[in-house]
Order: structure tokens, then sequence, then C-alpha cells
């Protein structure tokens, strides 16, 4: 769960949810996506951000006052 204050929406504060996102994508997902960036070309730091993205919406958020 992320616990966010609804004054605390700034681009800052977002900008922190998707580095957290990206650390947790890159611990579950790192070897994965290492294997299918080396097999395909790609770029592994975009991969991680697109996953990342995706990633947010598996979290439950609760908006405190």
């Amino acid at each position: 769960m992320v616990y966010l204050n609804f004054t605390d929406l700034s681009e800052e504060a977002q900008n922190r949810l998707l580095e957290n996102s990206k650390k947790d994508v890159e611990r579950k997902f790192g070897d994965s996506i290492r294997k299918y960036v080396k097999e395909n070309y790609t770029c592994f730091e975009t991969m991680i951000e697109e996953e990342a993205m995706q990633n947010l919406y598996s979290y439950t958020f609760i908006f405190n006052p």
C-alpha cells in the first residue's frame, strides 16, 4: 500500500513513486528483463521505465486528508 496526502500530489511525489516502482520492478523482474533485452536488442532503461509505469497500477493507494 502506498499512503499519499491529497496535498502531496506534486511532480516530485509522482517522480518518487515512479522511482520506487522502478526499483520494485528491477528487484522482481530484473533478470528476466535483462534476458529479454539481450535477445531482442532493446534498451534496459526503457524496458524498466515501461514496466514501472504498468507496475504503478498494481499498487493500492490510500489518500489521507
